[in-house]
């Protein structure tokens, strides 16, 4: 015997999907079966049954779509162009670095694809086909429209069909989110991804390959979508401005040498400078963060399927999850037994044997076996739960032998329940319940609405002393009239052990949860707050969502924390309502009915024991089945936010302080630095350090402004100090090397300048390096006396990098060898005073500036 637990006030069922169509000018299936011929015809007239639709995408895609992005087609153009000037080590390092990021990515996705491909594997359903009158285990590709194929209890339907023989109860929550059984009679229809719980029978298919129902649902979600995460968009926009001024910058200089006549070698140096303003190392960083957070996420239970999908996860603000299988465990609990007749120890003896005796077993007599645990007794008839019914029951055999294949065979004789017991909805058991007038009815609703109203499934027990009282089979059943009854069984659905403390995370982080089911809304809201969402939450059902409009849909989202008998398209409409309110959504879903949904949130997140399609789609797989893991995983975005909110920080300096050299170049005549100075320039300040601060980049929320604030705050004053500080060392060297007055009177020869100019410019670079490192220090301050950017650091690591970094830049200064590499030229103890002062001067100067504001005074913001 098999005991379901529905509400005591059953909601109503939402209408079950439209059947498949039929296929016409075939012929009626045999009892048999088809015949392997006939099969051959079928699928020779295309009715045959496909591999499942793609929904990840092939190695091929992920090649093309990490490599054949907007700012990579433009960094080869320009690669190009560089090979066709003469310069091919400049092209080789651009291209390079791109290189490093499109490896890196391809590696991770490939990675991912290639365990969820296994996971596919291991959870692909098989059928069990009827062909000229034998079973066999099939593949799915195998199977034809009229196929004949059985199922029983734990089965997966393959194909959509018509129930031909047989009965059962099919859980079909991946399609319509309803966790509700649903009966199947001959002739109903049976529909691909609903699993059978109950019962079995065998059922013709009707719809093969995309015209089955969950293929249509997921029809609109088979593309795969990359969307871009704040941070992405907000470095694509850098490096497309960086790449409008330097194509700019081009032209302007193009024509300055032109009308100068300056020979094509400089001209050529000048232009490969300039593209190395291009700041593509950003893609290197945050390739290495991406990279390292996949690694580090994995071992909590979350593989990455999408580069960005944990840093993009950090941005979430809105959190839409399932009730069945992500709130809750999809098991029941026992709340409590109500004795109402008899003792307490008595009634849970009585439940004990009923579920241990029964034939099948379902959740909710799998929860009644854990918490009345007890020895099977012989059966003299078992009559399974029923949908139509509402009610399960077993007549205890009477002393004496029992049936070697009887119900209850090999069970123990002795002492113990006797007679009939039966469980199931109230109201369906009052015509068979003893003192069921109009006031033992109240009082028995009574007591039935205190645990309702809490969300609560309520079984009613009842018991008849005859045995052979119970008669009849599946729907025909009927109860003996006069049964006592003996109490009640309170059941819950069990919620997930991290879900409260999972939940109460991602609330304290700002998220706000919002919980879509298919299931009644007051059943959920009550789940809702035992995971700790808050006694006031509010509730709206998806017949009261299909009269809103857009803009009303829209507000109610945002107010509204449970959903209930919500159906897919709905699911799709409130996540494009919350998104249309600027809210960063994430969805976690794990059945087909989800996919829609999944595709159109900022970030999509499946449960690996959910449907292939889900699986596909999502750009996060669960694969412990636990959203757990999403709490380390919004630190570990928070960890490479942090740590790329430093990294562009120094690219952006980098970048508007040569910037503004090379313009102010244009005015003095003297081009500022050399194209190998510039390689050793972007090494030691912008190369190592910020693929260190990837590696380095601590979890925890910051306060982390728009790009235009960062630019005011931190980039614009140390970009202009440091261009006018390093004009200053540049005019400084100069003048120390010819002499002010020979300077003036120009009358030195071309030589002579151009060493002075040679040396001036290395004393720029040395002082850009320094300032660089600087900057460093500043992202990451290890003392409060620096901390006027950022709050002081405990990670110390930035600091000591800086240190080695400049020394190493005095040793590559010392060494001939090294000079030669970045066309350095030897500094005597004037111009590394020269580069030391202004340094110093510098870096008060920058202090008092952010200190103080200075820029967002002037501009007003």
């Amino acid at each position: 015997m098999t005991a379901a637990a529905p509400p005591v006030a059953a909601p109503p069922v939402a209408a079950p999907p439209a059947a498949p169509p039929p296929v016409a000018d075939l012929a009626e299936t045999p009892a048999a079966g088809l015949s392997d011929a006939e099969a051959a015809r079928r699928r020779g007239a295309g009715h045959g049954n496909t591999a499942p639709p793609a929904t990840s995408r092939t190695y091929l895609q992920i090649v093309r779509e990490n490599v054949f992005t907007f700012i990579n087609n433009v960094i080869f153009v320009l690669g190009v162009l560089l090979i066709l000037v003469g310069r091919p080590m400049d092209a080789l390092v651009s291209i390079g670095v791109i290189g490093t990021n499109i490896l890196v990515s391809v590696i991770q996705e490939v990675r991912a694809k290639r365990m969820l491909d296994r996971i596919a594997l291991l959870t692909r359903p098989t059928a069990t086909l009827v062909r000229d009158g034998a079973e066999r285990a099939a593949q799915p590709e195998e199977l034809v429209v009229g196929d004949l194929l059985r199922v029983g209890a734990g089965d997966q339907v393959i194909l959509d069909g018509r129930l031909v023989d047989g009965s059962l109860e099919a859980d079909e929550s991946q399609l319509t989110g309803e966790s509700d059984l649903v009966p199947k009679r001959p002739g109903d229809p049976v529909y691909s991804g609903s699993f059978v719980v109950n019962g079995g029978g065998r059922f013709v298919a009707t719809a093969v390959g995309n015209a089955s129902l969950a293929n249509r649902i997921t029809a609109g979600a088979r593309t795969f979508r990359r969307v871009l995460t704040p941070l992405q968009s907000e470095i694509h926009l850098v490096i497309r401005v960086a790449l409008a001024v330097v194509v700019y910058l081009e032209i302007v200089l193009l024509l300055n040498n032109l009308l100068k006549l300056v020979g094509a070698g400089q001209v050529v140096g000048e232009a490969a400078l300039l593209v190395g303003l291009v700041p593509n190392g950003l893609f290197v960083s945050i390739a290495i963060a991406y990279a390292l957070g996949a690694v580090r996420i994995i071992r909590f239970g979350a593989l990455v399927q999408q580069a960005n999908a944990i840093e993009s996860l950090s941005n979430v603000d809105v959190l839409c999850l399932d009730k069945t299988g992500t709130l809750t465990a999809n098991r029941l609990a026992v709340e409590e037994v109500v004795p109402l007749a008899a003792g307490e120890e008595e009634l849970r003896a009585t439940l004990g044997a009923v579920v241990a005796s029964a034939a099948v077993r379902n959740k909710t007599a799998e929860a009644i076996a854990v918490a009345c645990p007890a020895e099977p007794r012989p059966l003299a008839l078992d009559v399974p739960f029923s949908s139509a019914r509402k009610w399960s029951a077993v007549a205890f055999a009477p002393d004496g032998p029992v049936a070697a294949d009887g119900p209850g065979a090999g069970a123990a004789d002795g002492p113990g329940p006797r007679g009939v017991v039966a469980m199931g909805a109230a109201e369906y058991l009052r015509p068979s319940l003893a003192g069921m007038d109009d006031g033992g009815w109240e009082a028995l609703r009574e007591r039935l609405d205190g645990h309702a109203s809490r969300g609560l499934r309520v079984l009613v027990v009842a018991g008849h002393p005859d045995p052979g009282g119970l008669a009849g089979e599946g729907d025909e059943a009927r109860l003996p009239g006069g049964m006592a009854v003996l109490g009640l069984v309170v059941l819950r659905d069990e919620l997930r052990e991290e879900a409260a403390a999972t939940l109460a995370r991602f609330v304290a982080a700002g998220v706000t949860p919002k919980v879509i089911s298919g299931d009644d809304p007051e059943t959920v809201a009550a789940l809702a707050r035992q995971a700790g969402l808050g006694p006031g939450i509010r509730m709206i059902s998806g017949p009261e969502i299909e009269a809103l409009d857009d803009a009303a849909l829209s507000a109610v989202a945002a107010e509204t924390t449970v959903f209930g008998r919500i159906t897919p398209a709905q699911k799709e409409r409130l996540v494009d309502a919350l998104r249309s309110r600027g809210h960063y959504v994430a969805m976690i879903g794990d059945g087909v009915n989800d996919v829609l949904s999944l595709k159109k949130a900022n970030l999509g997140i499946a449960m690996q024991s959910g449907s292939q399609a889900a699986r596909g789609v999502a750009d996060i797989v669960l694969t412990n089945d636990s959203f757990a893991a999403l709490a380390p995983a919004v630190e570990e975005g928070q960890r490479i936010i942090n740590g790329m909110q430093d990294i562009l920080r120094l690219f952006l300096t980098r970048i508007t302080t040569v910037g503004l050299l090379i313009m102010t170049s244009l005015i003095i005549g003297l081009f500022p630095i050399d194209l190998r100075n510039g390689s050793v320039l972007t090494l030691f300040t912008v190369g190592i350090p910020t693929a260190m601060l990837a590696i380095w980049a601590q979890p925890g929320k910051r306060v982390h402004g728009t790009l235009g604030r960062t630019l005011a705050h931190f980039v614009v004053p140390a970009a202009v100090l440091s261009s006018l500080a390093g004009l200053a060392v540049l005019y400084a060297t100069l003048f120390l090397r010819v002499g002010l007055s020979n300077a003036i009177g120009g009358t030195l020869d071309e030589a002579t300048f151009d060493a002075a100019a040679k040396v001036a410019q290395s004393s720029l670079t040395t002082f850009l390096v320094f300032a660089g490192l600087v900057l460093v220090v500043f992202v990451e301050p290890p003392t409060d006396a620096l901390a006027v950017i950022e709050p002081r650091s405990t990670d110390r690591r930035p600091t000591i990098l800086a240190i080695l970094l400049a020394v190493a830049y005095l040793v590559v200064l010392a060494i001939p060898a090294g000079r030669e590499i970045f066309a350095l030229q030897p500094l005597g103890v004037a111009e590394l005073a020269i580069v030391a002062v202004a340094v110093a001067a510098w870096t008060v100067l920058l202090m008092l500036a952010w200190r103080h504001r200075v820029v967002e005074r002037f501009l007003g913001i």
